[in-house]
């Protein structure tokens, strides 16, 4: 999806309509930007096809496509260099029949279809057509590949199944994800929210800002145990195209270890969110040629090498010192570029945690920031002493903890459906959701212990967006009072509007409690490494390294140190102090930050 490699998409809608999903909505991203480019549309002019058929916006069937067009467009279709077939009419959701005449008809030409009606039976025709497409874009490699693996892993492990994560922090079967890819893009991702959130109930911790931070792209995201899942969204833009799946509320940056820093036609200094990748990756790694974030924290003595992937990769200093010297612009040091880097990557950060936080009503000093990935712990102490967050959490092999999350992920399904009804009958919507209950359930084949989670999409009659808010007799307070919190105001009078219905059903996984182990004395110096010199404030200070591996549950560090294990490094800045909690965690008391409610 990033890298535009997927299927050419022939896109088939109601006839009239074929270019709206090139066309897209009126918003604009710069308003003032007269030059600014139109929607990315993964569909060329070429392959857009419209059938005459209607549906009305109440459901009635107006008109059925012919047999002689269904074969002219099958005709039309196989002549062209289509590799996946997308169809979205209007008004699928409410009456499907139009579209799976369509279907039935291109069936013959054996490609992939993708129909609206199944992926997101929902109105707003823009985002569902762009949904269907997308999914139509990714099935042809992503059913090989997904298939193949399935068929290798079974007859190698005698595996019965084989799961795949979804962006909404539940896993579905690799069948089901063949042919839904679109439901798997944040995957990664979401799989780092679920093992947080495990890891921050094991340690009591009711409200976490999550931090992963990899070598292209820091991800943030808030938890809170008001809410009795992580939040979803519903509309999200993924490389640039309005998706409309279910995913957990990630925000993503690009800024990551391997972010690439430059000083641009005005001399200023920029990081991100141009990456050196995996290859040639960063200099020290002894390929790379152009300076990145990674290269900035070894520079300033806050990387730990002894440890770093078991001491088996030297990270390289000199040639990464020599480069730094000679793209040091108007700075008068190496020292001061690196910590530039650092000052303006964490700045982005920063950023990204007050769009989460501030920007929806939340401070961050009522929360712990848990940090992870390979470069969270290395920024994390930096970046709460900015917000004001008071703890710090850095969960075991944080390097791995998405794919953690993975393995403690429920089996689940979504459903949804537009019904456009009056608030008045909100208490009446069972048969709503029986019906999206029954359909989920299929998938799950007679499985009991199945647990089920009913929400609403509502707004104020006349609005243009809705909130979502768990369905019971508390959904319209609910709603108002989450409607002022982020828009600063409700009005208790004035009538709702039930837009969509909203069905999440849940094989809960197997039960699994982290290892608590026994206190042990405060020192910790069986895993003392040594000393380093590492760079803070403008100056050099002398601190301690320790080995992660060696530390034991009680031990107590006080900063200056660095914690070197095999994905990361944490940096506990001067003033601030570690303690080795009882699952192994590491729980960092941020200094000149008043205590939260978290605390």
């Amino acid at each position: 999806m990033l890298e535009r490699k997927g299927a050419r998409v022939a896109f088939v809608t109601t006839a009239g309509f074929e270019d709206t999903i090139a066309i897209g909505r009126q918003a604009r991203s710069e308003l003032y930007n007269l030059s600014s480019p139109g929607p990315v549309c993964l569909v060329p002019e070429e392959l857009r096809f419209g059938v005459t058929e209607r549906v009305t916006a109440d459901g009635d069937l107006l008109r059925e496509p012919s047999e002689i067009e269904l074969d002219t467009l099958a005709r039309r279709i196989a002549e062209g260099t289509a590799e996946s077939i997308a169809i979205s009419t209007l008004f699928s959701f409410l009456r499907p029949e139009n579209e799976l005449h369509v279907e039935t008809a291109l069936k013959r030409l054996a490609l992939p279809i993708s129909t609206s009606h199944r992926i997101l039976p929902e109105f707003r025709e823009y985002e569902r057509g762009s949904t269907v497409v997308v999914n139509a874009y990714l099935v042809p490699i992503m059913q090989k590949y997904l298939l193949s693996l399935k068929r290798q892993i079974e007859a190698d492990y005698r595996c019965s199944s084989v799961h795949v994560m979804q962006s909404s922090g539940g896993i579905i079967s690799a069948e089901t994800a063949a042919t839904e890819p679109v439901r798997t893009i944040l995957s990664g991702p979401a799989g780092g929210v679920v093992g947080v959130s495990k890891v921050a109930a094991a340690a009591g911790i009711s409200r976490i800002i999550g931090l992963d931070m990899g070598g292209t792209s820091t991800d943030v995201f808030l938890l809170d145990a008001s809410h009795s899942s992580p939040l979803l969204r519903s509309e999200s833009h993924i490389s640039g195209v309005p998706v409309s799946v279910p995913m957990l509320d990630i925000h993503t940056i690009g800024a990551g270890g391997g972010s690439l820093a430059r000083f641009d036609q005005g001399g200023l200094l920029r990081v991100g969110p141009e990456s050196a990748g995996s290859d040639p990756g960063p200099i020290c790694f002894g390929r790379g040629t152009q300076v990145t974030v990674t290269d900035a924290n070894l520079i300033l003595g806050r990387l730990e090498d002894q440890c770093f992937l078991g001491g088996s990769s030297e990270l390289l200093i000199e040639p990464t010192r020599s480069a730094f010297s000679k793209l040091t612009g108007s700075l008068s040091s190496v020292e001061e570029f690196a910590a530039g880097i650092l000052r303006v990557v964490e700045s982005n950060m920063e950023r990204a945690i007050r769009y989460v936080s501030v920007e929806r009503g939340h401070h961050p000093r009522d929360f712990v920031l848990l940090a992870f990935g390979g470069g969270g712990p290395v920024h994390a102490c930096a970046l709460a002493r900015s917000l004001q967050i008071p703890k710090v959490l850095i969960p075991a092999a944080p390097g791995a903890l998405s794919a953690m999350g993975i393995l403690f992920a429920d089996e689940t399904r979504e459903r949804s459906r537009t019904v456009m009804l009056a608030g008045e009958v909100l208490e009446d919507l069972e048969s709503h959701f029986l019906a999206l209950e029954g359909e989920a359930r299929e998938e799950f084949h007679e499985k009991s212990n199945l647990m089920v989670e009913r929400s609403v999409d509502l707004r104020y009659k006349g609005q243009g967006y809705e909130l979502n808010v768990p369905y019971g007799p508390h959904s319209a307070e609910s709603f108002h009072l989450q409607h002022e919190k982020q828009f600063g105001f409700a009005d208790r009078n004035r009538s709702l509007e039930i837009v969509n219905v909203r069905l999440r059903l849940m094989l809960p996984s197997e039960s699994f409690s982290f290892a608590e182990l026994p206190l042990e004395s405060p020192d910790g110096s069986q895993a003392l490494i040594g000393t380093k010199q590492i760079y803070f404030d403008g100056s050099w200070v002398t601190a301690a390294t320790y080995n992660r591996d060696l530390l034991r549950p009680g031990n107590m560090i006080q900063g200056p140190a660095l914690i070197g294990e095999y994905t990361s490094t944490t940096v506990v800045p001067p003033g601030c102090s570690l303690e080795v909690d009882s699952r192994g965690n590491l729980l960092i008391s941020v200094s000149d930050v008043p205590m939260g409610s978290n605390s």
